[in-house]
């Protein structure tokens, strides 16, 4: 209620007052959100119109040392990605040069048919990642040749993510993780000896 004054009109003292009423606006119609079929954000506003929101694309980039031992440099949103030679000043190429820098006995590190490094394997190959200070690695399974080459191939390459999930976890890079299973023997697969020497991880450094 509010007065707005007094005024006579021809007789008593007469006092205005008019009544304002508050009108509450009723609530408007909550938004809708959803995704299109690309994954952008729809949202469909009270009055039936649409507002998008697109996402763009994000590029990590990095570099890449090929198994040459030459860096490209590549873009990568997680989809595609892009890349191209790492060069010099002058135009030449980056390269290194790699060399067999670490041998994991894999029966020390591993169960028989597993891919589970032991914790004191574990530790072993963490501080070796943190004090070899190699640009890059190659990480390679073997096996020797008991089972068939398929089971040894599967298994090489297990056992060489295993060794690889370590080298990033201290923020190693690397440029390669293989398995060749049976393919590629340093010893006799026809003594214990030998089949011992063949089932390995081997650790190649890009320097």
């Amino acid at each position: 209620m509010i007065k707005l004054g007094s005024m006579r009109m021809g007789g008593p003292l007469v006092t205005l007052v008019f009544v304002a009423l508050c009108m509450t606006p009723a609530p408007a119609a909550a938004e809708i959100i959803g995704q299109d079929r690309w994954g952008n954000e729809v949202r469909t506003l009270p009055d039936g119109s649409r507002k998008y929101t697109f996402r763009g694309e994000q590029y990590i980039p990095g570099i890449w040392i090929d198994p040459d031992g030459c860096e490209h440099w590549v873009m990568d949103d997680g989809a595609e990605g892009y890349m191209s030679p790492h060069l010099t000043r002058d135009g030449r190429p980056v390269c290194h040069r790699q060399d067999l820098c670490g041998v994991v006995n894999t029966d020390t590190h591993f169960a028989t048919d597993s891919a589970r490094i032991s914790p004191a394997g574990k530790r072993n190959l963490e501080a070796f990642f943190r004090q070899t200070g190699a640009v890059s690695y190659t990480i390679i399974g073997h096996t020797d040749s008991r089972a068939s080459d398929e089971y040894n191939m599967a298994l090489s390459l297990r056992r060489a993510n295993a060794v690889a999930g370590i080298a990033r976890s201290v923020g190693a890079r690397l440029s390669d993780v293989r398995g060749y299973g049976e393919r590629m023997p340093v010893a006799s697969n026809n003594t214990a000896e030998g089949m011992a020497q063949n089932r390995r991880v081997e650790i190649l450094c890009w320097r």
